[in-house]
């Protein structure tokens, strides 16, 4: 382990102003429910507190992280300060796409011992609310997740995180393919949303990293053809790589005028819509691409108002769903990386080590490349 101080760390400090400073190394926090189980002579009300307490965080273990992801929405907090609500009013740690290997565990821990390889589920819920008792924890509002304000993090040397949300990897995933979980983890959630299944036409409209995911797991769920939509024509030539079977570059194109050109390349409207730009004319172009009785599913996050042709997609009874991050496909994604049914590598094309971060953003910024990849382990940059 790195010596006290040394724990390399991506902070955000307001709107433009990105750092690499050294952070203490944490310590993982124990299950305090193992101990009210074995302090019998506990007061009782301490055994209470104790048992809350165990049920709000559980016990922890000590990472030290291998590989993390630079996503869009770490980019945004850096280059505006916040998304919607969420508002950087304290220094705040970047990252939640990542991996790494146990390194200690707190007292209680039996499932993860130091050694192990494991993926990170960003999103911790804090109470068992509604939502978690429906399994739809990702709703809680009073959830943890990784680099949204006021939680920190994982783009770091040492990072600690619920023990219950660390998923051991198999010796044939990599610790990229680890870290790449998150952004598939959107696009699992978002085709199980919108009903994908054998032979299913979709339209993805947008070839970032989460269109990109989402034309994997479409294909994967059975999808007999996807038509994705984008203004480059690399990261289109990156979507044909990974299983789409069209492309369209946009361009002037009005969106009546692209929901015509994804008809004509499908043969017949679309039954489901992904779309992953949150762009206005983007969300125009889904209602009106999409098959009476089909649905599109809003993926993308873009201005809090936008005008669609809402009376279009009414009166031809298309249902608009949102997702909201992900909830439960963690072993989902691992069992399907473990047996190959799927492939997320052609997604990393830059790699950076952690020292060379703000060079990483500002590659990411300027939309080089698909997904850029941070390597944490100064000893280790192996996918």
């Amino acid at each position: 382990m790195a010596a006290p101080g040394q724990n390399l760390a991506v902070v955000v400090h307001r709107a433009g102003d990105l750092r690499l400073e050294n952070r203490p190394i944490p310590e993982p926090g124990p299950n305090v429910l193992y101990f009210s189980r074995r302090l019998v002579n506990m007061p009782s009300v301490l055994k209470c507190i104790c048992v809350v307490l165990a049920r709000l965080f559980g016990a922890e273990v000590l990472l030290r992280m291998h590989s993390v992801g630079i996503c869009g929405s770490d980019v945004h907090y850096w280059q505006h300060g916040r998304i919607g609500d969420f508002v950087v009013k304290d220094p705040m740690v970047l990252g939640h796409e990542a991996s790494g290997t146990v390194v200690k565990v707190g007292s209680g821990v039996t499932h993860l011992k130091p050694g192990d390889r494991v993926a990170i589920e960003p999103g911790v819920p804090r109470e068992t609310d509604e939502f978690c008792k429906t399994g739809r924890y990702n709703l809680s509002p009073t959830i943890f997740f990784c680099a949204t304000p006021p939680d920190d993090g994982n783009l770091c040397r040492y990072y600690k995180h619920s023990a219950s949300y660390c998923y051991k990897l198999p010796d044939n995933v990599t610790f990229e393919e680890g870290a790449l979980i998150e952004p598939l983890s959107v696009g699992i959630h978002a085709c199980k949303r919108a009903g994908v299944t054998l032979g299913s036409k979709v339209f993805v409209c947008g070839a970032g990293p989460i269109g990109l995911v989402n034309v994997i797991v479409a294909k994967m769920m059975g999808a007999a053809s996807v038509v994705v939509t984008d203004l480059s024509a690399s990261r289109l030539q990156k979507a044909k790589e990974v299983g789409a079977d069209f492309t369209i570059q946009v361009k002037n194109e009005s969106p009546q005028e692209v929901a015509s050109k994804v008809e004509s390349l499908l043969g017949c409207m679309p039954e489901i819509t992904v779309e992953c730009t949150g762009v206005q004319a983007c969300i125009q172009a889904g209602i009106y691409a999409t098959r009476s009785g089909g649905t599109l599913v809003l993926v993308g996050l873009g201005p809090e108002m936008v005008t669609v042709p809402i009376v279009n997609a009414a009166v031809r009874e298309v249902d608009i769903r949102g997702i909201f991050r992900y909830c439960n496909t963690w072993p989902v994604a691992i069992a399907l990386l473990a047996s190959k049914r799927i492939n997320v590598k052609p997604l990393v094309t830059h790699r950076f080590p952690l020292e060379k971060a703000l060079e990483a953003f500002e590659a990411t910024k300027r939309g080089e490349g698909v997904k850029v990849m941070l390597k944490c382990d100064p000893t280790d940059h192996n996918p």
